[in-house]
Parts: structure tokens; sequence; C-alpha cells
């Protein structure tokens, strides 16, 4: 029997409260306000600078198209990959607490969720956590780049407007 694979992010403060950040997260039409960001030079140079020399420019410019090419609704992101359409939904929201996600039209069997926790008035922290039906091989090829996603993603989400 396979043992799902677990990635967690590093802990993200959002200088805002859970509140804000939990319905801003639950509705991903929200999110939609990343691909206005792709046209703005400004915060494409912020991008590039975060990723500093762990992404080159060229592959930079291919996040940027597949982000451009992501389609959002209430409850699901959906992009195109080699395999057809892959798509996010959500599956279960724990007001303020919880957003539960699983993928669908992937190879893989995958959930992540997003967990908020109140700090004070005014900030919360953040942890993705990303749990995939990995075999052995996969996990050797592919384990360190996810870990770097989920990460990856984290920092974006804890870098929106909120």
């Amino acid at each position: 029997i396979q043992e799902m694979t677990e990635y967690k992010s590093e802990v993200k403060k959002i200088y805002a409260p859970v509140g804000r950040v939990y319905e801003r997260l639950a509705d991903l039409n929200n999110l939609a306000v990343i691909q206005q960001g792709l046209d703005n030079p400004e915060a494409m140079r912020r991008i590039q600078e975060q990723a500093g020399d762990k992404v080159k420019p060229e592959q930079l410019e291919q996040i940027v198209e597949k982000l451009r090419s992501l389609q959002f609704d209430t409850d699901s992101v959906s992009g195109e990959t080699p395999l057809g359409t892959a798509t996010l939904r959500i599956i279960e929201r724990e007001p303020e607490k919880t957003i539960k996600f699983a993928a669908e039209g992937m190879p893989v069997a995958a959930n992540m969720w997003v967990q908020l926790l109140p700090n004070g008035e005014n900030e919360c922290a953040m942890r993705l956590t990303l749990k995939a039906d990995l075999n052995f091989f996969i996990r050797q090829m592919v384990g360190k780049k996810l870990e770097q996603g989920v990460d990856g993603l984290a920092q974006m989400l804890a870098s929106l407007p909120y």
C-alpha cells in the first residue's frame, strides 16, 4: 500500500486580519488579481528579485505564460498541462481556519490545504500543505520541486494584497 507524501510550506506571516485573508482565498475569483499583476513591470521585477538565482528569466517567462492561461471561478482554478486540463477544486471550507482542495485531471491523486491562524488583530499565519500519492520513483524525481513549489506558492499567496 502506497502512502501519501506530504509537503509543507514554511509558515508565512500575512499582515492582515485572518477573516479578510480567509474571505480572499475562499473565493478563487479573487486570485485573478495575480494575472493583472503580470502586466505590471514593477511587480514582475519584484517577483524576479524574490526568485533570485533559483529561477532563470526564461523559466519565469514560462511560469508567467502558465499563470496568464489559468481560469478561475469561485471554487476552482484550472490550467492546461501536457496531459490535459488540471483543476484544483475547493472541497471544504472551515471559515477563518482551513480551505481544502482536491486535484482533478492529474496523473496522481493529490490534496492541498491552506491553514490560517490568527496572530493578533491585524496579522495571521498561513501554511500550505500538499499530500500527493507518489510512488518511490516519482517521489525521487519531483519531490524536491514539489517542496519548493509548495513554499513558492505559499510565498506568492502571502504577498497578495489583502
